[in-house]
């Protein structure tokens, strides 16, 4: 008679479970660290693109110009004996430098082996938009400062002087003058898309250093 009604009083107690309410601090700080990883991998996408835009012209342009300008004694010469191609030349290499930062940011946060190197995984994040800045900057300033010359032509200002003659074959001036020009619009955009890119990286780096901080916080046991 008492076990029973011992009985019957624990399964009448109340019983408790252990309940941990989520951190929505945590939960709040990991969802904006995946926002602004999404936006900094926009960018860098973004700017691999103009970079291989920028490539593709200008590296049209240049094919262009040594397939036409070997002088021969039948025809007059296309292009001037004094003429600076080093401009365009400068775009080509400073669009390769952001390709190859762009696809190694991209590489290193996408692919999860690279990813879980935290170390590898940050310094990417910060150099490549760092080179790929330089990079751009140093293009449109060579370039300006060579176009700048009034005494010796460069591709642009030749191209774009001989842009309304109508050419039957190559080189077609006005083609090669607007792709010139496209060239190097797309590196001067190129310069803020780094620099949206960079201030990411760096946003990115502290809030992940905060949350990695937070948990390793939570996970410690309290001082008494």
């Amino acid at each position: 008679m008492e076990k029973t009604a011992t009985a019957s009083a624990h399964s009448a107690a109340p019983s408790f479970q252990t309940h941990v309410e989520p951190d929505l601090h945590l939960q709040s700080k990991m969802k904006s660290l995946g926002t602004i990883n999404t936006l900094r991998l926009g960018a860098t996408a973004l700017a691999l693109g103009m970079s291989l835009t920028v490539l593709g012209t200008a590296g049209n342009t240049l094919r262009v110009y040594e397939e036409t300008h070997v002088l021969t004694p039948h025809y007059l010469p296309l292009w001037p004996e004094h003429f600076n191609i080093r401009p365009t030349i400068s775009l080509v290499v400073g669009s390769v430098f952001v390709i190859l930062a762009s696809i190694a940011s991209l590489a290193c946060s996408k692919i999860t082996t690279l990813r879980n190197k935290t170390t590898l995984h940050t310094s990417t994040t910060l150099a490549a938009p760092v080179v790929g800045l330089i990079a751009a900057l140093i293009s449109v300033v060579f370039f300006y400062a060579a176009n700048s010359s009034d005494t010796v032509d460069t591709f642009t200002s030749w191209t774009c002087r001989w842009r309304d003659v109508p050419m039957g074959q190559q080189p077609h001036w006005g083609t090669l003058c607007g792709q010139s020009y496209a060239g190097l619009y797309l590196a001067i955009l190129l310069i803020p898309v780094e620099v949206v890119g960079l201030g990411l990286g760096v946003w990115e780096k502290r809030v992940g250093g905060y949350v990695e901080g937070y948990q390793g916080a939570r996970k410690s046991p309290a001082l008494s």
